[in-house]
């Protein structure tokens, strides 16, 4: 890397600095060409080197490092193919929730109304109404079942204060808690 190069790549990562530190996560990823719907809300994620391939609907909540992926593997053909680079778009539809640690592979497609699990591999684009997760992420249940599910737990502390919220959580009784039977 000569040195003109090199003097242009410090005052691009210096430019980007700036604007992370002066803008919200979503306006950050939209400037760098992510296309994020409204009421999203952006853990720390890494969109990789393509963001402009990543589009995100309408409520969809991404957790702390969950990585996009929109291209890889080429490397290994390097010698053979000097210039070989393919990629992949991801799109994300409406509601959807994404766990901690998740990885979206390259041409994703996440229909409406979906959770993926904390460190789910998602390598194949996923219907709608599902719940996915492993490695490779596999349909695990339905939105509809988890519902049903957890309904009865419903301590209604969303939108409280934080001591508000400590006094109802506390002071619940046992059955309001989710509980795990164990391993077998």
């Amino acid at each position: 890397m000569n040195l003109v190069s090199r003097i242009n790549n410090l005052i691009n990562k210096a430019q980007d600095g700036f604007i992370k530190l002066t803008s919200s996560k979503t306006e950050y990823w939209r400037k760098k060409g992510v296309k994020i719907g409204n009421m999203c809300s952006l853990g720390s994620t890494n969109f990789g080197g393509e963001p402009y391939l990543v589009t995100i609907g309408n409520h969809v909540q991404i957790t702390d490092n969950v990585r996009f992926f929109t291209h890889g593997g080429g490397w290994v053909f390097r010698d053979e193919i000097p210039d070989l680079d393919f990629f992949g778009k991801i799109v994300l539809k409406d509601n959807i929730y994404i766990g901690s640690g998740a990885y979206i592979l390259p041409g994703v497609t996440i229909e409406s109304n979906v959770i993926i699990a904390a460190r789910s591999v998602v390598t194949k684009s996923v219907p709608s109404g599902v719940i996915v997760a492993g490695n490779p992420a596999k349909i695990v249940g339905t939105l509809d079942d988890f519902k049903s599910k957890i309904i009865r737990y419903n301590m209604g502390t969303k939108g409280l204060d934080e001591k508000r919220k400590i006094e109802v959580i506390l002071n619940a009784s046992q059955d309001k808690f989710i509980s795990k039977d164990y391993m077998k």
